[in-house]
């Protein structure tokens, strides 16, 4: 895998590991503020996060030894509000600066398995930030997200408040694979 490639996987690894524990941490809070509905968005997310760093790691499973790596985050514990703002900020700057200059770099060198993992991601940090911005609407009027389903695709971290879905609009995963939250 070519160098370039390796950083940029790296870095994204290192960016999808904080923001699913800066979720987690996000979910207690809005627990603790009374939006149960929200805390479990904020789990469902963390999850999704997840399964971004788990396709960047595999796809560096050839690459090994200790890297210095450098990631960008979202830091600070506010008003679930503010945490909402947080997240929709970082997800967007994943989906029009990081993923988009990640998969150019990608494509131009031919790393087949790292454009699927970034491309899967970049959909799926989306739909991430127009739940949070979805969300953050009932919040800032002082009420719970209205979502009786929250379910999140384990393959691409896709995630559904309807559970209308057939398949994963992302990754064309089957509905009994998703993960209730």
């Amino acid at each position: 895998m070519n160098a370039m490639t390796q950083d940029n996987l790296r870095s994204a690894f290192g960016g999808e590991s904080q923001a699913h524990m800066r979720y987690r941490i996000w979910a207690d809070k809005a627990k603790k503020d009374g939006f149960p509905t929200v805390a479990r968005l904020f789990m469902a997310t963390s999850d999704a996060e997840q399964v971004h760093a788990t396709l960047h790691f595999k796809a560096l499973r050839d690459v090994h030894g200790a890297f210095s790596v450098v990631s960008g985050g979202e830091f600070g514990l506010g008003s679930t509000s503010q945490n909402l703002a947080g997240g929709i900020e970082g997800e967007m700057h994943e989906v029009t600066q990081m993923y988009p200059a990640y998969i150019q770099v990608a494509e131009m060198q031919g790393e087949k398995e790292a454009i699927n993992a970034m491309r899967y991601a970049v959909a799926a940090e989306q739909v991430h930030a127009d739940c949070y911005t979805y969300a953050k609407k009932f919040v800032d009027h002082g009420k719970d997200l209205e979502a009786e389903v929250i379910e999140m695709c384990p393959v691409c971290g896709y995630i559904t408040l309807t559970g209308e879905e057939d398949t994963c609009p992302i990754c064309n995963a089957k509905k009994s694979v998703f993960v209730a939250y």
